[in-house]
């Protein structure tokens, strides 16, 4: 990066940060919507309750370098699946996607392996959060940021679940 919260060719980063499903709890994603700001980043914010149509057109009109959200609810896998089946769909794969929230270890990884650029659970320093999505947002918009893979549904574990 060129400069803090800039991408190559020196305008700022735009992100996009959203709370998909059912979720009402938004303090944590407005504090890091708040740093990315300070930090030099352009952020979009949908707000509470988006479906994942909302957040990929928004992505599309908005030409954002990033989509993050933030999922407290539990259906991280499924909102996240679904999120990058529609961004797939749009033929926005080079838009990476973040998520965050309450998170487990074997989720986290199940994240990944979807296609999810980053995962950031509860308690992630701040200034980690933002050094990643402003890192992801000043990477080469490349076709090698993978198309989510059609995985079999979530395991019967239990949400949040971790192995031992």
């Amino acid at each position: 990066m060129s400069a803090a919260g800039a991408v190559p060719g020196g305008r700022p980063a735009r992100v996009l940060l959203a709370k998909p499903g059912l979720d009402g709890h938004d303090r944590g994603i407005k504090v890091i919507g708040m740093a990315l700001r300070d930090a030099g980043a352009e952020v979009i914010y949908l707000g509470l309750r988006r479906s994942v149509t909302e957040i990929v057109a928004a992505a599309r009109d908005e030409d954002v370098d990033v989509i993050g959200i933030s999922v407290l609810s539990g259906a991280h896998l499924a909102l996240t699946r679904a999120l990058l089946a529609e961004r797939d769909a749009a033929g926005l794969t080079d838009i990476p996607v973040t998520v965050g929230g309450t998170i487990g270890a074997t989720d986290a990884a199940t994240l990944r392996e979807l296609g999810v650029a980053a995962v950031h659970g509860v308690g992630t320093p701040l200034p980690d959060v933002v050094a990643t999505i402003l890192g992801l947002a000043a990477a080469p918009a490349t076709s090698a940021i993978p198309a989510a893979p059609a995985l079999p549904a979530a395991s019967a574990a239990p949400v949040g679940a971790v192995a031992g």
